[in-house]
């Protein structure tokens, strides 16, 4: 039973991030809600070139966002 657990461990470790979990952790960086786990498995498994990716995803949709409802209150 401790060896299937250290293989699925093992398994887990060499997983790359998903994109949807770089844009999650992204978003909570952002709003400084990212807890210490998630950072650490971020600098582990994740790749820069995701990580922009998503920020620059996130910025846009946060840009965006802001300008809808600024355009909505003000009319």
């Amino acid at each position: 039973m401790s060896q299937q657990k250290s293989t699925e461990h093992d398994a887990d470790t060499e997983k790359k991030l998903s994109f949807w979990q770089m844009m999650l952790s992204v978003f909570q960086a952002s709003f400084g809600v990212q807890n210490q786990k998630n950072k650490e498995r971020d600098f582990e498994k994740g790749s820069i070139k995701g990580f922009i990716a998503a920020a620059l995803i996130f910025t846009v949709l946060f840009v965006l966002t802001i300008v809808t409802i600024v355009s909505i209150v003000l009319p």
